[in-house]
């Protein structure tokens, strides 16, 4: 424990450092700045309280759909929202769903006592990866009853390792773990972990909101224009000049949609430029979408929409760090295409196995693909269907975690 609570100091001591010159670094301390007071401000209240934290924005993205059920099963629970990192706080620290919403104190002894007396939740719920000793150990302390939802567990994570005494015992403070997967559960069960519960990903669950709630685009719509098309969602440099050889290349029909990651101007103004086709910028209100075979939405906030206007889906990231939501495309119905660094993504893996998903490493096979996805309809529809009925399959994470949650 001395160590640990040494490499959170530590750990303090190097953001502090690092905000002198990394933007991310510094939201990271400004956010936490006052922050007490900030939350000693707030009325508490009488009544329940659940605490949901979350790392960062996808993992939001997974407690989701446990937040909003629960609300709407008990709509005077008062939900209270942590954040460890910039990228999901500063998204989403206006969400509606939530009553309280804070960056999570620095995971001291004194932090987490602080915090646990000060909001005395009724229960707690962690996403996915999150373990912070003095907290759990606190909550455990108050006998709070404490979930971890959507995890999934890998042997070589600390728990399964000689040296790991301290993060299982972390697992020990949870009440229940509800993992994705049967592997996980065996792999817990080598280490005595027999709090678990198979549930899948509740990422399933909140791909499915955002499917029904999905509005209509009249852009998009006149873009299309009732023609086949491609959507490449969350491309990155690596993934675009691939997608753009074969734009430049193909004399086909089909209309592309291209929605990058970074939407900055020198961004766009060169996926612009490299495009020998005719193409419009989204939010050139003067372009006549209709005569365009190529669409660059240089916006955010509209992806997971779009992709209902495809017939088939590239998903980016593929030649960088790792793919982006494959998910969001896969509800549709809609063959799913991605980069060769897809395989720390469950969803991904899965994806390809029951040929709903495709993954390519060079221009050629990209092409190879792509020429037998247009030209055989019939394939691309095969994969579309398979890819749906493997998300359908996976529906329910959240019903399961509710029943344990609600009062």
């Amino acid at each position: 424990m001395v160590m640990y609570n040494l490499g959170i100091i530590a750990y303090r001591c190097a953001i502090g450092v690092a905000s002198l010159f990394n933007e991310k670094a510094a939201l990271w301390v400004k956010g936490r700045k006052g922050i007490w007071k900030r939350m000693a401000a707030v009325e508490r209240g009488k009544g329940r309280l659940v605490w949901f934290h979350a790392a960062s924005l996808g993992e939001f993205e997974q407690g989701r759909p446990v937040i909003e059920r629960l609300k709407e099963i008990e709509p005077h629970t008062k939900v209270l929202l942590t954040f460890f990192s910039p990228s999901g706080y500063e998204i989403r620290k206006n969400y509606q769903g939530a009553d309280y919403i804070y960056y999570l104190p620095i995971d001291t002894p004194s932090n987490a006592r602080h915090f646990v007396e000060m909001w005395k939740p009724d229960a707690a719920v962690f996403v996915k990866y999150e373990y912070w000793y003095n907290y759990l150990n606190e909550l455990h302390k108050h006998q709070v009853q404490t979930y971890l939802i959507s995890a999934i567990f890998r042997p070589e994570q600390p728990f399964f390792k000689k040296w790991g005494n301290l993060h299982r015992r972390m697992l020990g403070f949870f009440t229940r773990l509800f993992v994705q997967d049967e592997e996980s559960v065996k792999l817990l069960s080598t280490i005595g972990i027999t709090h678990v519960q198979q549930t899948g990903d509740t990422r399933f669950d909140r791909v499915k909101q955002i499917a029904d709630a999905a509005k209509r685009i009249e852009k998009v719509e006149a873009f299309c224009n009732d023609r086949r098309a491609v959507v490449c969602g969350s491309t990155w440099p690596g993934d675009e000049d691939i997608i753009l050889d074969y734009i430049n290349a193909q004399e086909g029909n089909y209309k592309w949609i291209i929605v990058p990651h970074e939407i900055g101007e020198s961004h766009i103004k060169d996926i612009l430029g490299k495009c020998r086709k005719s193409v419009a910028r989204y939010t050139d209100e003067t372009a006549d979408m209709t005569k365009c075979q190529v669409l660059v939405v240089d916006t955010i906030g509209v992806l997971s929409s779009i992709y209902r206007y495809g017939s088939i889906s590239y998903i980016g990231g593929g030649f960088g760090k790792g793919i982006h939501n494959t998910l969001e495309a896969a509800i549709y119905g809609i063959p799913v295409i991605f980069g060769p660094k897809y395989h720390k993504f469950k969803e991904a893996v899965d994806l390809i196995a029951c040929g709903g998903a495709f993954s390519i490493s060079d221009k050629e096979q990209f092409t190879s693909l792509m020429d037998s996805l247009i030209n055989s309809p019939a394939i691309a529809e095969a994969a579309g269907q398979s890819a749906l009925k493997f998300v359908n399959q996976q529906l329910g994470a959240t019903d399961v975690i509710i029943r344990q949650l609600v009062d």
